[in-house]
């Protein structure tokens, strides 16, 4: 793999000097919408760098399905080669920016089923993770199972703005963190029993609109 990835999003610095990409372009979001890649992205961001063999090992892959998904991710911008090796042999990072996949036009149809599938995957692949930290649970240290936050289920009647606002203030909570936490991918600036934490939250109309009685 060499060259530049495909410029599909657009990129600009947050505080902090980290990177941040809006991903609208739909092959970059199909790009995003396989289990294996989804895998491969996330033992890179918890292991650190690594080759197509060795997370060939570790999946349960083929080391040429790894290689074929992980020139994918690069080619769209979301991994590069970290240096070393050779084929296979060459070790893969993650490349430190925060993504967003909201802001999608709707009226352009590709998009649209772009993101719908990236996000069904999503669901699918946090939903099998909070099924995993479950079945675990018991064998876990008492001071990790109280800090987990399994469930937190809320049924609220909202004002749009109001919903709106709820959401501004839950992303900003999470962007005071967001600094520290892609540092982080890198092990060397791991703190000492730190673990991978997956926070997810969503907040959607559940019915229609109230109308007062006449």
């Amino acid at each position: 793999m060499s060259g530049k990835p495909e410029s599909t999003a657009t990129e600009v610095a947050q505080p902090g000097g980290v990177p941040y990409r809006e991903l609208t372009d739909p092959s970059t979001l199909r790009a995003l919408s396989h289990p294996v890649r989804l895998r491969i992205l996330d033992e890179l961001a918890t292991t650190g760098p690594a080759t197509a063999t060795q997370l060939a090992e570790r999946l349960g892959e083929s080391a040429a399905n790894c290689s074929w998904h992980l020139r994918q991710l690069a080619r769209h911008g979301f991994i590069e080669e970290a240096g070393g090796g050779t084929g296979r042999e060459r070790p893969w990072r993650v490349v430190v920016q925060a993504s967003s996949i909201s802001d999608i036009d709707r009226s352009r149809p590709e998009a649209a089923r772009a993101l719908d599938g990236l996000l069904d995957v999503l669901a699918g692949w946090e939903l099998e993770a909070l099924r995993a930290w479950r079945a675990r649970k018991d064998s876990e240290p008492e001071e990790w199972r109280n800090a987990a936050l399994e469930t937190s289920r809320n049924q609220m009647w909202l004002t749009a703005d109001e919903l709106t606002a709820l959401k501004q203030e839950l992303c900003e909570v999470l962007d005071r963190r967001l600094t520290p936490v892609l540092e982080r991918l890198d092990p060397a600036n791991r703190p000492a029993g730190t673990r991978p934490v997956r926070i997810v939250a969503w907040g959607i109309p559940a019915g229609p609109p109230y109308s007062p009685p006449d």
